[in-house]
C-alpha cells in the first residue's frame, strides 16, 4: 500500500471509480470520476477503515457535511485533518 495519505486516498477513490491511481487528478470531483452516491458511501467506509478514523459525513445530504467532498484534493485535506486530530 502507498505510504502517504494522499496516495492511499487516491488509491481508494481510483478503486471505487475502476481507474488506475494515475488517472485520478486532484482537481477532479467524484462525479467527474463516475462515482455515484453509493460509491461515495463505499469510499467513505474504505477511508475510515484504512485510516482508523470516523468521518463526519451526512450521506443523505453531503453538502451539509463537515467532510468536504467537492474534489479529490479536498477529500485528501479532510482526511489529513482527521488523521492529525486523532494523533493529537
Amino acid at each position: 500500500m502507498s505510504d502517504t495519505i494522499q496516495d492511499r486516498v487516491i488509491a481508494i477513490i481510483a478503486e471505487q471509480a475502476v481507474l488506475e491511481p494515475g488517472d485520478v487528478n486532484l482537481d477532479q470531483t467524484l462525479e467527474d470520476l463516475g462515482i455515484d452516491s453509493l460509491g461515495l458511501v463505499e469510499s467513505i467506509f474504505a477511508i475510515e477503515e484504512a485510516f482508523d478514523i470516523s468521518v463526519p459525513f451526512n450521506a443523505n445530504d453531503p453538502k451539509d457535511s463537515e467532510f468536504d467532498i467537492s474534489s479529490v484534493a479536498s477529500i485528501i485535506r479532510a482526511v489529513e485533518g482527521l488523521v492529525a486530530d486523532q494523533a493529537a
